[in-house]
């Protein structure tokens, strides 16, 4: 019997623990960042957020907004000539490439110095190329910001160099490295891990490697081994005002996340928090959170019965014109999400196959994923419905015609009775005049 009971307290034992770990996986990480958030990339529904809207000094994360202005205005292949201008006003201390005066070199070159090695002199000379001063792409900067809808950033230069109105948000920065990994040249200068640049007019042959050690493949198994497998792009960023920074995008199994951690400092044995930070955002993330195929295309959304249409072909199949993928939580795998399906109005004969009739939309957590809805095939009007169509029109025609020949008719006949009345007077009048003779 007392054998029976430490068994049951055993059983209730492991229940418990288990339902307290499974609690904990999915309470929010602690980090070190003073400013932190995870997005869905797809959706930018939120997963993680801590002080994400606190205006922070981004550093060199800026780079990645001089990058996609650079790519959406110059040529790859464009030659740049290095102005005094642009290397002259970097302090001591920042990241450079040791360009020089005068030296020659692609727009592409210019980027991957950029991306890779943190360049601040690449920034500059890049700046003076689109708008001949820091200042004049300054104001390019700003007016992007703009037009993505960020109110909580400003920017005074291309490089990050520390300023008291060079600012912005977790949550901004994230919304414009969402804008840049729409761009495949973003995409795949941001995922570099070194760049070569070839002898130029002024100097030797570079290479640089990356400062971005998530993309940096590494076996090891220690605590300072920061790379990430499912990390895809990212930038950093460090001035002693700002602190390090880190924005980073991860895919995996389609799910794309974009992170972004400011003001990050050292945990203990001088690990790097930026990565460390990171790295348990994105796990957090994909333990959280998952894509989940609603419907998939060419499913039936819903069946109707078409107006007007032939019987052969009036009863209709709606079907999705994609599929339906949805970012869910893991415990909402096998919910059952209904639907809103909304037709067109007025919806008759004749209908073409493929033809958008409507649309499918599901909401969940506030997010809406939708799809048009098509005609399965096409629908022909009815014939019989065409001649009903057209009895009440050959009615009026016949009866306009009636009144035609009708009216022609009397016309005639009241010709007849006026002729013959006519005729009549004068016989009688002759007879007359022959009766006096």
């Amino acid at each position: 019997m007392r054998i029976k009971k430490i068994f049951t307290i055993l059983i209730i034992l492991i229940f418990t623990l288990n339902l307290t770990a499974s609690l904990s996986a999915s309470e929010p990480p602690e980090v070190l960042a003073e400013a932190a958030i995870l997005i869905d990339s797809s959706s930018e529904k939120v997963l993680y957020s801590k002080n994400e809207n606190e205006k922070m000094y981004p550093a060199s994360t800026t780079k990645i907004l001089t990058a996609i202005l650079t790519i959406e205005n110059c040529n790859l292949e464009d030659i740049v000539t290095v102005p005094y201008e642009a290397i002259a006003s970097i302090p001591s201390g920042y990241s450079v490439a040791a360009l020089q005066v005068g030296e020659q070199l692609t727009v592409d070159q210019l980027l991957q110095v950029l991306l890779v090695h943190s360049s601040n002199d690449a920034a500059n000379v890049l700046a003076y190329h689109i708008s001949n001063s820091i200042d004049g792409f300054a104001s390019l900067m700003n007016n992007k910001v703009l037009e993505l809808g960020l109110s909580n950033t400003h920017f005074t230069n291309p490089s990050g160099m520390h300023n008291e109105n060079h600012y912005t948000t977790a949550h901004d920065l994230a919304i414009i490295m969402k804008y840049c990994m729409k761009n495949p040249v973003f995409r795949k200068l941001s995922n570099l891990k070194n760049c070569k640049i070839p002898a130029t007019n002024k100097y030797e042959e570079r290479v640089f490697s990356t400062t971005n050690e998530l993309l940096i493949y590494d076996s090891r198994d220690v605590k300072s081994n920061y790379y990430y497998k499912y990390a895809i792009a990212g930038k950093t960023g460090y001035t002693s005002q700002a602190k390090n920074c880190l924005v980073s995008v991860s895919n995996k199994d389609g799910l794309e996340l974009i992170s972004v951690v400011l003001s990050v400092g050292l945990y203990p044995n001088s690990l790097s928090a930026k990565f460390v930070d990171t790295k348990t955002i994105f796990e957090y993330g994909y333990n959280n959170y998952t894509l989940r195929k609603l419907r998939e295309q060419n499913a039936i959304a819903k069946q109707i019965e078409v107006k007007k249409g032939t019987k052969e072909t009036k009863n209709l199949d709606l079907l999705l014109s994609n599929d339906i993928t949805a970012l869910i939580s893991q415990d909402d795998m096998e919910t059952e999400f209904s639907p809103e399906i909304s037709i067109q109005e007025n919806l008759v004969a004749p209908i073409a196959q493929n033809q958008v009739v409507g649309k499918i939309t599901y909401n969940i957590n506030d997010i809406e994923y939708s799809s048009d809805i098509v005609a399965s095939h096409n629908v022909e009007k009815s014939s019989t419905f065409t001649f009903i169509i057209k009895i009440p029109v050959i009615l009026i025609i016949l009866f306009l015609l009636y009144k035609l020949l009708f009216s022609t008719a009397s016309r005639n006949k009241k010709r007849r009775r006026n002729y013959k009345k006519s005729h009549r007077s004068k016989y009688n009048n002759n007879y007359r005049n022959h009766r006096k003779k």
